[in-house]
């Protein structure tokens, strides 16, 4: 049997193992849409109940300092490319099509790869392929929002691998999407797989979830862009079981072992939204600078390698997905593509590794050239491009800056300054508007 089994081995495609003889780790990388640090409950939220999430916490690594931008598009053009938007963010609602995302890298590697959720990246039908996705379950992919009520949650409109496919009995978008994810591990359990997984929950309009009284079957989706954020709380739980369903997938096919899982959000919860965290209440900011704006929730579960507990202090940004990704799965990553990430392999194995001193925000909603907000921070202070100075352990809501600095902060402004001057000439004079 012993024979056999060697034999076995032999025979597995090259792609599934490291040059050590190790097989290459899944990946589903889950990002939540519009949803804040302050929302999950391991984190010390209290306003909603997230069990499964908090359980990949509990058995995984959290951090406590990731930073996404501000909105939907401009974060995931960042973490797909490793790129600061100031490098490569042309408008809202697409990715430059010269990019090269983390899917083109890990698609080469021999990983199948999958993209199911929110795109809002480009609405050629092409785009999820040309960005390195084999499959694809899509809302805002070639026909945007449509007419008139919001056409992703009840009875939803979406594009399956490029196909408009509507709904009309009854569906909920967030489980078409995601038995999209599940029946993709299923067929793909054999060989390594990519799947990002930008989520659809807890996203305005806020509606009611299947399974509560108030869910209309019948709906044609929601008359209003935000909704009633009375049911903001559900679509947060529900959301949360959208996770715990994958994982039990992996569980089926046996896959759990050796599938490296991360959970974030792509930024802020929105307004009128307000969440208790610490004992502290928390309002939505997002397409704000702000911690309510920026900073999410980052769980990384991978079972043998990542060992439980907390990161405090290591920053996070999502320029750093694609550098991680890559690391992680033995994938090189091209020099030409001049990337801004940083791994943070190292802290997912318990060691030290090398972490940032401080991230980067460039970001204006449609492009360039200026920037609506341009800042560096540390875990502790903020520096912005207009020269105002923030102490946010004080002053998280940034409403009072300072004006008297001590040594130490005049210090520390000094070298975040160095960081801001670092792309003081990285946008290229002309950038569209």
């Amino acid at each position: 049997m012993k024979h056999v089994l060697a034999a076995a081995w032999l025979l597995l495609p090259l792609p599934l193992l490291h040059a050590g003889g190790t097989p290459k780790p899944n990946i589903i990388l889950i990002m939540a849409d519009d949803l804040g640090y302050e929302c999950i409950t391991a984190n010390g939220g209290s306003s909603y109940k997230t069990p499964h999430i908090d359980q990949l916490a509990a058995t995984g690594i959290r951090f406590e300092h990731c930073y996404a931008q501000p909105l939907c598009t401009p974060s995931r053009v960042q973490l797909m490319t490793g790129i600061y938007n100031v490098r490569n963010y042309t408008r809202f609602g697409r990715m430059d099509r010269g990019q090269t995302t983390f899917a083109n890298l890990l698609k080469k590697q021999g990983y199948a790869t999958c993209v199911a959720g929110k795109w809002q990246l480009g609405d050629e039908v092409d785009s999820p392929r040309h960005f390195g996705f084999d499959e694809s379950c899509l809302w805002q992919h070639t026909r945007g929002r449509g007419s008139g009520a919001d056409t992703r949650h009840v009875n939803p409109r979406l594009e399956i691998n490029g196909k408009p496919v509507d709904y009309t009995n009854g569906e909920f978008g967030p489980d078409v999407i995601n038995e999209f994810v599940r029946q993709f591990i299923g067929q793909n359990k054999d060989k390594p797989f990519f799947i990002h997984y930008p989520m659809i929950l807890p996203h305005c309009p806020f509606v009611p979830t299947p399974g509560s009284p108030d869910y209309d079957p019948k709906s044609k989706g929601s008359p209003t862009y935000k909704g009633d954020p009375r049911y903001f709380g559900e679509m947060v739980t529900y959301m949360d079981r959208m996770v715990g369903r994958v994982i039990a997938q992996l569980e089926v096919h046996g896959v759990r072992e050796n599938t490296l899982v991360i959970f974030t959000g792509d930024n802020g919860t929105d307004q009128p939204v307000v969440s208790m965290l610490n004992g502290k209440p928390v309002a939505g900011g997002k397409g704000q600078p702000t911690d309510a704006g920026t900073r999410v929730p980052l769980i990384v579960n991978w079972p043998g390698v990542a060992p439980k507990g907390v990161v405090s202090r290591d920053l996070v940004d999502f320029s750093d997905f694609l550098p991680t990704l890559c690391e992680a799965t033995g994938t090189e990553v091209p020099g030409e593509l001049e990337i801004d990430g940083r791994s943070f392999l190292p802290q997912l194995r318990g060691e030290k590794g090398h972490p940032r001193k401080w991230v980067y925000s460039w970001y204006h909603k449609n492009g360039g050239p200026k920037a609506e907000h341009e800042w560096t921070r540390n875990q502790r202070y903020k520096l912005y491009s207009t020269g105002e100075f923030h102490d946010i352990t004080r002053d998280v809501l940034e409403k009072t800056p300072i004006t008297e600095p001590t040594p130490d902060e005049l210090r520390i402004r000094g070298d975040l300054q160095k960081a801001l001057d670092r792309f003081k000439d990285a946008r290229p004079h002309g950038s569209p508007a």
